[in-house]
Formats: C-alpha cells, sequence, structure tokens
C-alpha cells in the first residue's frame, strides 16, 4: 500500500498509520482506508494515510516483526490503524521475533497503550448468527469490555522457569496508578452511556483483586452518577452467557479482560463484525482525541488471505471508532456505524455471517456498499 490522501482545501488535518500486517490484515484495512477517505471528503477533513510494515510481512522485508521505521511512523502519526499480525508461518521462531510478541506487545508498551474498549455489538440483522438463543441475546445488545492492557501477569516480574526447569513462575503486579487510570476509563464510558460499570475482580482469592476493589471504590466517588457493582471473573463469565443484557459497561485487569472479551465477542455471531481500540493518555498532535490503535478482534485468517472473502466490517467499524476516539470526527464516525447496520439490514452477507446456503458478497462489494450507504 503507497501513501495516500483524501485532501480537502483548507480542513481540519490528520496523521493515519496504516499497518496492513499480515494474512487478510492488508484486504481489510485497505476497505477501512477507503471508507475513511469518503468520509473525509464527506465531513471536510483531511487525512494521511501512511502504510507501514508490521508482524509476519516485515519479518520476512526485514528481519524483525517491528521495525525501527514503523514504531517512528506511528509516533508521527495521530493514530494507528492495524489489520492483523501472525500465521503459521511464524509460529517455530523465537518468541521474540514472533509476530504476535516481537510487534503488537511492543506497539503498546511503546505507544503507551493501557485502556483496551472492546465493544460487543449484536446487530438485530445478525441475532440469529448469535452463539447464544434469540431470547437470551435479545435485540440490540451493546456492551462494552474495558480491559486493562500493560499490567498484571502478563507483564509482572519474576516471570520464567526455574533452572532445573521443574517449576515456572508469572508474577501479577499492579500499581495504584494502573489501576486508577483504567478504572477512569471505565466510569468515563460508563457515564456516556447507561451509567452503569461493572468492576470484575477475583477479590475472594487474590491479594492484587482486593486492592483493586478497594480502589475502585474510592475512584467511584468520583463519578456519583454512575452505578457502580462488583462481580468475580468466575460469576461474570458465567453471566455473560446466562444474562448477557445485564452489562453495558464492565472494566476488569489484564488477563480477566483478555479471556470475558473472546466470550463476549460470541455473543456477536462473529469475530468479523468486533472492532477494538487499545488508548494512551496523551492527547495527539493533529487530532482532537486520545492517541490509539485501532484493530480489528478477529486474526490474520491465512487459510482465506488473497481471495477477496474476508469480511472488512469489524476493520471499518475500527476506523470509526478511530475517527471518534483520536480525530474527535464523532459525525463521520456516527455516519459509518449507520452505513454498516444499513448494510446489513439490507441483507448483505460475507462468507462467516451469511446463513447456510445463502448467498455472499466478498470484501470489496462489502466495502463498496457501505460506502454507497454513506453517499
Amino acid at each position: 500500500m503507497t501513501e495516500q490522501t483524501s485532501s480537502v482545501a483548507g480542513s481540519r488535518s490528520y496523521s493515519v498509520a496504516v499497518l496492513g500486517g499480515d494474512g487478510i490484515g492488508p484486504e481489510v484495512v485497505q476497505a477501512a482506508v477507503k471508507v475513511s477517505q469518503h468520509c473525509a471528503s464527506k465531513y471536510g477533513f483531511t487525512l494521511h494515510m501512511r502504510p507501514a510494515l508490521v508482524g509476519g510481512a516485515a519479518y520476512d522485508a526485514v528481519g524483525t516483526p517491528l521495525p525501527a521505521e514503523t514504531l517512528s511512523t506511528c509516533r508521527e502519526c495521530d493514530a494507528v490503524l492495524l489489520g492483523a499480525v501472525g500465521g503459521p508461518k511464524y509460529d517455530t521462531l523465537p518468541p521474540a521475533l514472533r509476530p504476535e510478541v516481537g510487534a503488537l506487545l511492543p506497539l503498546r508498551k511503546e505507544l503507551g497503550l493501557f485502556a483496551n474498549l472492546r465493544p460487543a455489538r449484536l446487530f438485530p440483522a445478525l441475532a440469529s448468527a448469535s452463539a447464544l438463543r434469540a431470547d437470551i441475546v435479545g435485540a440490540g445488545l451493546d456492551l462494552l469490555v474495558v480491559r486493562e492492557l500493560t499490567g498484571g501477569i502478563y507483564f509482572g516480574s519474576p516471570k520464567g522457569r526455574s533452572a532445573d526447569g521443574l517449576s515456572a513462575v508469572d508474577t501479577c503486579t499492579y500499581s495504584r496508578t494502573e489501576i486508577e487510570r483504567i478504572l477512569h476509563v471505565g466510569f468515563r464510558a460508563a457515564a456516556q452511556r447507561s451509567r452503569r460499570l461493572c468492576s470484575v475482580d477475583k477479590a475472594n482469592v487474590l491479594e492484587s483483586s482486593r486492592f483493586w476493589r478497594e480502589i475502585c471504590n474510592e475512584v467511584a466517588a468520583q463519578y456519583p452518577d454512575v452505578a457502580l457493582t462488583h462481580m468475580l471473573v468466575d460469576n461474570c463469565a458465567m453471566q455473560l452467557v446466562r444474562d448477557p443484557r445485564q452489562f453495558d459497561v464492565i472494566v476488569t485487569e489484564n488477563m480477566f479482560g483478555d479471556i470475558l472479551s473472546d466470550e463476549a465477542s460470541m455473543l456477536t455471531g462473529s469475530l468479523g463484525m468486533l472492532p477494538s481500540a487499545s488508548l494512551g493518555e496523551a492527547s495527539s498532535a493533529g487530532g482532537r482525541g486520545t492517541f490509539g490503535m485501532y484493530e480489528p478482534v478477529h486474526g490474520s485468517a491465512p487459510d482465506i488471505a488473497g481471495k477477496g472473502i474476508a469480511n472488512p466490517l469489524a476493520t471499518i467499524i475500527s476506523a470509526a471508532m478511530l475517527l471518534r476516539h483520536s480525530l474527535g470526527e464523532d459525525r463521520a464516525a456516527e455516519d459509518i456505524e449507520r452505513a454498516v447496520a444499513e448494510v446489513l439490514d439490507a441483507g448483505l452477507r460475507t462468507a462467516d455471517i451469511a446463513a447456510a446456503g445463502a448467498s455472499s458478497v466478498g470484501t470489496d462489494a462489502m466495502c463498496e456498499a457501505v460506502i454507497a450507504r454513506l453517499s
């Protein structure tokens, strides 16, 4: 992908790092870029799309999954749009060279991305595709998982195996600062939605969770209009499949959020429909919001790469989140989300969300259908 610009004279101007990555990543990202550029022209702002290598594609080209040039490009931009990384081809590499470990984790760390927003929205037109019965998920299911992204057991020290190879250790560590800042993200998100926040922990067993719950109660005093509840993670996992509509915003630590957000994704029927945002603290240079990296939840799906059948909607909705959270272009973001809903209401389906025996459209056709609704 070459650098692309949608230019409007005298308009607001933003730069976006575009990391297509591996497998179907470049295909779905290109669709999201087309939709974003159409919105830029419609709403009077300019997007400078700056492509860069990441993941297996970067390893193949320069021997590292995260080149210094890519990291530099990301830091110079207002936001990052990421496709997907990884694939079986790279599974035998040393951990530091595998795309997931050598690219995603360093990107989050180096860019200061600590808050992962994972919305799970069931479009009414896709109710029959949910893993749960219609009477359980209901119409209009819309919940948000806010996951702490840079602390906890994934990053704690000490970590490793004993010299004799008979034991291993991972340490779960959280500081007050880390807990407070993710809780503020959760409370602010809840305040903009239905004013209900569920904080998930394991306070009956873990000291770090008891610490989390104490701080959560302190922070709650700053948000008197938000109703706070606490729930143990095992109960939350059960409640998500028993009665998911009881939740609006869930906030939790790194590992719990990793697991629960994937569970919640199955409520919507397909990973191909789920966007995500990973946000930092600093405001973007040219934008009007928070710097972030935006990506679909699905993986690189190398088995269908290049066939033109991948579902681009999760990436397109991720681009809408980018416009809203990092660029402050709320009208454009809402327009994209409306267009996606209308396309689904009209009956268009890619293969992953089509009913058995029903016809489906490819990546490009779905992209063009969304653009047609935007026009």
